[in-house]
């Protein structure tokens, strides 16, 4: 089994991060093909401008693995750029590792919570949140205030300022899980969870757990509907009126 894991952002340390997390997570047996994108995206994404930037040469990264051989796909960005449109262009299934670490916390607690980087990237969370049918179990989207690549850059710093949010989380929102936002935070989980006693999740384990699930049970995206296949627009310019 194969399964490919797409970091959206241009930073060449945060993909060696993902990969690592990615293949300590998969199954024996499992292959697991991490790639990153390039300049001119952006080295990370903080807001809707970055995450429209990262979401053409993500699709055509998708494509190109799947004619490779990958059952399923992992978009390791926490804000799920281009999940809808990802899903139109492969067959096999594409998880993001926000819906995944959701659905996750779902099984494990009533109530969680997210620490993420930026305070930006409330609103952003709170909306995938209310789109993945989330939100009631959703207390709160709590920010450490550190940007994107400062996560991977003052990684004591990052842990420091984690562990007092999950604290909080717990203590202050009721939270009985937590779940890191942002795939930069992967490898702090573990740490994290014995330090605090919280369920810490971390989408990428949880992403790339459900998507060798999905892989391995033979199961593809639907394409009669909302992710059916993008239309060819040749047909519908040469039906086009010619001008007088």
């Amino acid at each position: 089994m194969q399964i490919f894991v797409y970091n959206p952002n241009a930073s060449a340390e945060m993909t060696a991060q993902i990969a690592r997390s990615a293949e300590r997570t998969a199954s024996p047996g499992t292959r697991v093909v991490t790639r990153g994108a390039r300049p001119p995206v952006p080295a990370s994404i903080e807001g809707h401008h970055d995450e429209a930037l990262a979401v053409p040469p993500m699709l055509d990264a998708l494509r190109r693995a799947e004619a490779e051989g990958a059952g399923a796909h992992v978009i390791a960005c926490f804000d799920d750029p281009g999940l809808g449109a990802a899903r139109e262009v492969v067959a096999g299934p594409v998880i993001g590792i926000a819906q995944a670490a959701m659905q996750v916390a779902g099984i494990l607690a009533a109530r969680y919570s997210v620490v993420t980087t930026l305070p930006r990237s409330i609103p952003i969370i709170e909306d995938l949140a209310l789109r993945y049918g989330a939100s009631h179990a959703l207390r709160r989207v709590r920010a450490v205030d550190l940007p994107v690549l400062s996560v991977e850059a003052e990684p004591a710093r990052a842990h420091a300022l984690l562990r007092a949010e999950i604290i909080a989380a717990r203590d202050q929102d009721g939270a009985e899980a937590v779940i890191l936002g942002c795939a930069g935070m992967s490898r702090l989980c573990h740490d994290l969870t014995a330090e605090t006693g919280m369920p810490v999740i971390d989408g990428v384990h949880a992403a790339v757990r459900l998507a060798e699930a999905l892989a391995g049970g033979g199961y593809l995206t639907a394409k009669s509907g909302a992710y059916g296949w993008p239309r060819d627009k040749s047909a519908d310019l040469g039906a086009a009126p010619q001008p007088a």
